[in-house]
């Protein structure tokens, strides 16, 4: 795979260094994640609760609160209706807990995926209503499009709130309620812009404990919306929403939340998912651990059992609910091996050429087809969707790799579609099988279009270059101000030179290995390498790597580890650039070697002119 490195000017890391009293190592990163200025900077870093805005100047805020302030005060009947990720959930349990402490006696709905699809689906909200017709009707994270079904609603005499940040496709919604920023645009609303759903309730229930305030209300002054940080923080760093303003003060102080909690259901759930108390928990944990087993429980059975859990302040109940989760989970792994191992094997024979990739496939479960998209994109470095059965539907889901806008891709295939929504880099797709080579056919076509010189190479997007004397635990310290890692925020991927490796690495589940890697001093650093087992890197010559920096948590004790991507030989990287055109990372270098070699050209001509 190819490595990129784009310098930074060593002015800008210099000066924006020295005003912020940072590393060079520090700025650097600031200055690649667009942070040029040193007050914007200064800004990120700190990141302060107080930096969180006013909740009325979002669009329809004030409007959804005095709808709320009138169910309580008229103790009206009010119905949660939540989609069934961790976004939705999150947003669901903590709407759901605020407002029975407030006094509400509600209900809440998760749509069962499988059965009901999506959203606002008419049968989801027929199943919502059976036990009884609401006052207020409250969507989270769904709805934006959902125009028939709010229609329907509105005729029975129910009103509607809707909290969502998918983008409208096409009309806009009326007779509801509607928090989007993505529809409902404001002047510099840059703060709370790219907010996902369970951020965009925290603003609405931040305002209605204001405006309750005032009003002396019961209970009130009881409620600290502070202790509910760590759901905004799951959902926010689970649906991959950038990490900047409001999103990254509610995910930093989230994961302090989270990794202090007293409540029963998040304490079951990190104790499956393996996180030990006292270590912290990031935004790694969440993507990779606890998000994914709340996500089980919807993709396979019902996401309501993940509610459930977090609204549960029973520790019995919650131990049982937390291991239902790890239960589904690994029965989700297992299912995805299995699809993952069949697409692969048709991307070769069918895709190799493709620009983009469409499978279809009768036996593949419709709850876990997302993830393969998912791990295909990032392994091919293309948009993907991918398809399962449902009646005469080939239904799915895409993922999307940067630079290709899914929703933009999916607007201009619309005629071929039956439905479809979502965000950019992650969508719901449903298209009739006998229109699925035409829809084949029109995505990749939209695809080359849109990049125009063909599909860019997967590559390692190095953060900077450092020797390995130079990685050290300070180091590790100091990149601790640039937490949370995430989308618009990613984590550091070092290049690291000036490596050998002490002795040969170690075999660990026959895919995965660790090593110890030796500086110029002489020095050993810890190292690990997962699935890499294929790429063993040799003994005892100069190697550079591709890695990040983590802590190791060992009997107790902390120390810094290197997890290995990619490595090479530094002389086969000398030979490869003799016989191989230059990279983009290489050209300034390039340049400057020939106008060197042009100047002592003209040098010696003139010397040669002078004195014959």
């Amino acid at each position: 795979m190819r490595w990129n490195y784009t310098p930074v000017r060593s002015e800008s890391v210099e000066a924006l260094s020295r005003r912020l009293h940072t590393s060079r190592v520090v700025a650097e990163l600031l200055l690649r994640i667009g942070f040029a200025d040193a007050d914007d900077a200064r800004k990120f870093l700190s990141s302060e609760l107080a930096g969180i805005g006013d909740p009325f100047l979002v669009p329809n805020v004030q409007q959804a609160v005095e709808r709320l302030v009138q169910a309580l005060k008229r103790r009206e009947t009010v119905l949660v209706f939540g989609d069934y990720d961790v976004d939705g959930v999150c947003s669901t349990a903590l709407l759901v807990s605020i407002l029975r402490r407030l006094g509400l006696q509600l209900r809440y709905v998760v749509p069962l995926r499988i059965k009901e699809g999506y959203g606002l689906t008419r049968i989801a909200v027929d199943r919502a209503i059976a036990g009884g017709k609401p006052d207020l009707f409250i969507a989270l994270d769904c709805g934006t499009n959902s125009i028939k079904s709010v229609a329907y609603l509105r005729k029975l005499g129910v009103d509607i709130i809707v909290v969502d940040h998918h983008r409208s496709k096409e009309e806009l919604l009326i007779n509801a309620i509607l928090i989007n920023p993505h529809v409902n645009e404001a002047k510099n609303d840059h703060a709370w812009r790219h907010l996902c759903t369970v951020g965009l309730v925290f603003k609405l229930l931040h305002g209605l404990l204001k405006r309750l305030r005032t009003d002396n209300f019961s209970g009130v002054f009881d409620i600290r919306l502070k202790e509910f940080l760590g759901l905004v923080a799951m959902g926010t760093i689970a649906d991959v929403v950038p990490l900047h303003s409001e999103s990254r003060i509610f995910a930093r102080y989230g994961l302090k939340e989270l990794a202090a909690t007293s409540h029963p259901g998040l304490i079951e759930l990190m104790r499956v998912s393996g996180l030990k108390r006292g270590r912290g928990v990031s935004s790694v944990d969440i993507s990779f651990r606890l998000g994914p087993r709340i996500n089980a429980s919807g993709r396979l059975a019902d996401a309501a059992i993940s509610v459930d859990l977090l609204l549960s302040e029973d520790q019995v109940f919650c131990a049982q609910a937390a291991q239902r989760l790890e239960n589904l989970n690994r029965e989700r792994q297992k299912i995805e091996c299995e699809i993952m191992d069949r697409a692969e094997k048709r991307v070769k024979q069918a895709c190799a050429e493709a620009e983009s990739i469409v499978l279809f496939d009768e036996a593949w479960h419709l709850g876990v087809v997302g993830i393969v998209a998912g791990r295909l994109s990032r392994k091919y470095h293309r948009p993907v969707i991918i398809l399962g059965n449902e009646g005469d539907l080939a239904k799915g889901s895409g993922r999307s790799v940067p630079g290709f806008n899914l929703v933009e891709l999916l607007v201009r295939c619309a005629p071929c579609l039956s439905d479809w929504g979502g965000h950019p880099m992650a969508v719901g797709v449903s298209v009739l099988k006998t229109r699925l080579d035409d829809f084949r056919s029109l995505f990749e076509f939209a695809v080359k279009e849109t990049n125009g010189k063909g599909t860019v190479d997967p590559c390692f997007d190095l953060s900077i270059w450092l020797d390995l004397v130079e990685v050290h635990e300070r180091l590790l310290t100091e990149l601790d101000v640039l937490h949370p890692f995430g989308q618009g925020n990613p984590e550091p991927l070092f290049g690291i030179r000036g490596v050998r490796l002490a002795r040969s690495p170690e075999l660990f589940n026959e895919i995965n290995f660790h090593f110890f890697a030796e500086d110029a001093r002489g020095r050993l650093i810890n190292g690990v390498a997962w699935k890499l087992a294929h790429k063993l890197p040799p003994v005892g010559r100069e190697l550079e790597l591709v890695a990040q920096l983590n802590w190791n948590y060992y009997s107790g004790r902390k120390s810094l580890q290197l997890e290995l991507h990619d490595w090479r030989e530094v002389w086969a990287r000398r030979e490869s650039t003799l016989r191989a055109p230059k990279s983009r990372s290489d050209g300034h270098e390039r340049k400057q070697k020939n106008l060197l070699a042009a100047m002592f050209l003209v040098l010696l001509a003139y010397c040669l002119s002078a004195h014959p």
